[in-house]
This record gives structure tokens, sequence and C-alpha cells, in this order.
């Protein structure tokens, strides 16, 4: 089992008390409800604290009281069910309030967090706290053909949880790798849907690198799903360790605060989200930004740990860095950066072109998991014909790619996908290209 200092199914925050709990200006929670009930026209007491994740008693229902008697709301019908059904509608005197507040920020969503307490959050479930041992990285990658040195290597890089430089030829399974030490890190993470820094809101949840976990057991045997009872802060998810990846589209401003003018609120950049997990950075060295920008960009928060990040107003906050920075390239090192920065990167592992005990091992999984009978003797043919013979090295990511190719070839044919010298001849003539 992978070893955590703190479990690995964490517990949400519990659920604020008072209006002081959550944090946040009262001035700015009244503005929230009722953006929210101008844009939605009417809501019910308990639809507004579903919507605001907050607690409806001592929370919502004091704002709510506030609104009625500034005559900004006003209630529409409702109340069989107690205050929580009583229906409220916008008042005239409340909607020009509304869109005074709307041009301060359109924001209308969940009630952020505070930054003070997402910082002690993201500490309490860095990836740093994982412990992997050597069972669990041979399992995670079981499903690659991989020496025993190379995972000796990725399990301390792991453990590290800082960074890590992954490098090698092309078609080595530098990608694959990388995205399989997502699933060695394992557990689960808090993640809030937004950051309050002074007013000023991040986004930070994102479905496209959060994955929410829903109906699982936890590590004390409870059901995560009850955590969303009103006992815990629904302000924030229980999501899987983030895995944010990216390739050769990154630029510096990804690596910013996103603000949007026409919204006035901000999208936390991608080394946010991936905070408490890891951050691929595949195909190092393509990306629109120079190798050198981007490492003198990260230079100080991979030492210390904290972002430094601008908001639109020239002030300057303090982000938690807290994920396991992956750099995976096909060039040479020297040609990308210094030996100091290299210092600073914790962990180097080279990925080297497979022997061909291990080629072979790569071909028989392939031929397995497509269901095509792997023949010993049409492998030496083709270790001959078509890397012998050319001179050709061999690749990691080659016996998938030419099983692929065959099946594509018998798709057209018609014919029982086999491993046949003419059809590895076939597939190995559309595959690779003499250079």
């Amino acid at each position: 089992m992978i070893v955590e200092e703190h479990t690995a199914t964490p517990s949400l925050p519990p659920a604020p008390r008072s209006m002081e709990d959550t944090g946040l200006n009262r001035g700015f929670l009244t503005d929230l409800v009722l953006k929210w009930i101008y844009v939605t026209g009417e809501m019910s007491g308990q639809r507004v604290a579903n919507e605001v994740c907050l607690p409806f008693m001592n929370i919502v229902e004091g704002v709510l009281d506030f609104l009625k008697h500034e005559t900004f709301i006003a209630i529409s019908g409702g109340g069989t069910y107690g205050e929580q059904s009583l229906e409220y509608r916008i008042t005239e005197r409340g909607a020009a309030r509304a869109r005074e507040a709307m041009l301060r920020s359109q924001y209308v969503g969940p009630a952020p967090v505070p930054l003070a307490t997402y910082a002690r959050v993201i500490k309490r479930q860095s990836a740093a706290t994982v412990t992997v041992r050597a069972e669990d990285v041979r399992q995670a990658f079981s499903h690659l053909v991989l020496p025993k040195r190379s995972l000796d290597q990725l399990g301390p890089a792991i453990n590290s949880g800082r960074s890590l430089f992954i490098y090698g030829s092309p078609g080595g399974g530098k990608t694959t790798i990388a995205e399989a030490i997502a699933d060695v890190l394992g557990g689960a993470v808090c993640v809030p849907y937004a950051v309050d820094v002074d007013g000023h809101i991040i986004k930070v949840y994102d479905a496209q690198h959060h994955r929410k976990v829903e109906d699982e057991v936890s590590g004390d045997g409870q059901d995560t799903a009850s955590q969303t009872t009103g006992h815990v802060d629904r302000r924030w998810l229980l999501c899987r360790r983030p895995a944010v990846i990216v390739g050769g589209e990154l630029t510096l401003d990804a690596l910013d605060l996103v603000y949007d003018p026409l919204v006035t609120y901000y999208e936390a950049p991608l080394q946010m989200k991936a905070n408490g997990g890891m951050m691929l950075i595949d195909d190092f060295g393509r990306q629109q930004v120079r190798p050198v920008d981007l490492l003198n960009r990260w230079m100080v928060p991979l030492e210390k740990r904290i972002d430094f990040l601008t908001l639109h107003t020239g002030q300057k906050i303090d982000i938690p860095f807290d994920a396991l920075i992956v750099f995976s390239t096909n060039l040479e090192p020297k040609e990308l950066v210094d030996e100091a920065f290299l210092r600073r990167i914790r962990h180097k592992i080279e990925i080297g072109a497979p022997t061909v005990d291990e080629f072979r091992q790569i071909m028989q999984r392939v031929c397995e998991q497509r269901g095509i009978p792997f023949e010993e003797d049409v492998f030496q043919y083709m270790l001959e014909e078509w890397y012998e013979k050319p001179g050709r090295e061999l690749r990691g990511v080659h016996p998938r790619d030419i099983v692929e190719q065959l099946r594509d070839i018998t798709k057209y044919t018609g014919e029982e996908a086999r491993m046949t010298s003419e059809a590895i001849d076939q597939a190995c003539r559309s595959y690779f290209v003499p250079l």
C-alpha cells in the first residue's frame, strides 16, 4: 500500500458556523447572494445556500434578512417548510445594487475560501507527504517494460514531491511513464471552487484537471459521499490528486493569473490547479516559450515552494507551489538547460532504448492485448530485416505502432490479424521512413 503522512482520503474542512468562520467580508457575501437572486430571478433560501455552498443557518439566513430589511429583495411565496423554503425575488432597488456589484465582479458561483485557508490546506495535503515503496512502483508501472534501475530511480523522485527531469530518445515511453506517476501518487486532495484575495476571485476547480471523488470508500471505511453533508465546508471538493499535462501549447501567460476584464475575475494558472498532484511539461523544449524563460520563471518556486503571482492591480500575492513538476524531453539536456538549473531539479532519469529482451517483452504484451498470437520466428525476422540490416534503433513505442499498422491492413483486406513475415513487411513498409 502507498503510505501517506496524512490519510489517503482527507477530510473536507468543517462547515463554517458563523459569518466570521467563512473568512469572507460580509459585504462580499451580501453582494454574492444578491447577484445569485438577480441572475436567477427567484430563489428559495435553501437554494441560495446550496448555490453559494454555505450553511443556511447563521450565515445565508442572516444575509437574506439583511437584504430583506434593506428592501433589496422581497418574499414572493413559499415558507411551507420553514424559513429555508421561503422564495425571494429581486426588487428594483436590489436590481440596481446587483448591477453595481456586477460592475465590480461578475463572479456568480460558490463562495470562495480565503487565500490563507487555501495555503494551510495545500500544505497539509502536499504531494511530498506521499511515500511510495518499491512494490507500489512495480505495480503502478507493471503495464510498462522498464529496467529495475529506472524503477528504482522513479520511486525516490516521486517521494520527493518536487521535480523530475525525464530525458531520452523519442519513442521510449517517457510521456507514458510521466502519466503513470499520477497513479502512483494516488489518494485525494481538497480543491476549492475558488479562492478570495482581498475581494479578488480566483477560480481554481477545473473539471478538465480535477476528477471528483464520488461514492467511494475513504480510508476509515466511511463513504466519502457522506462528506457532502452539512458537516463539511461545501466550498471544497474532494478530488483525485490532479495530473495537469501540457505540451507545445504552453506559454508564460498560462503560468500567471488569467484575468478576464469582461467577467472581472481570475482563472488560476496551471501550476496552481496542479497543487497537491503532478504537472507534466511534455516535449519540453518545444513550447512556444523559450526553455530558458520557462526555467527562469520557475527558478524560485522550485526552491521555495511558493509562487509569486500578480493581480491586474499590480499587487503581488504568494501562492503555494506544491506539485511534482515533471519535465519530459527528447532533446539533449545540454541543449535546453545549464548545469545551474539542473542542480535545482532534484531527480534526472534517462530512459534509453530498450534491449532486445525488453523489446520482445513489449511486443509480446502488445500482441496479447490485441489478441494476436506472438510468433518468435517472425519477431526474429523483423529484428533482422527492419532493424539490424538498416541499422535502425529499437524504440519502445514501435511494437504498439507496428501491430496497429498490421491490424489496419487486415481490416482492409478482411483477413485475420496474424503475425507473419509478409504482414510485418507490409506494416513496417508503411510505418518507417528511410532517414
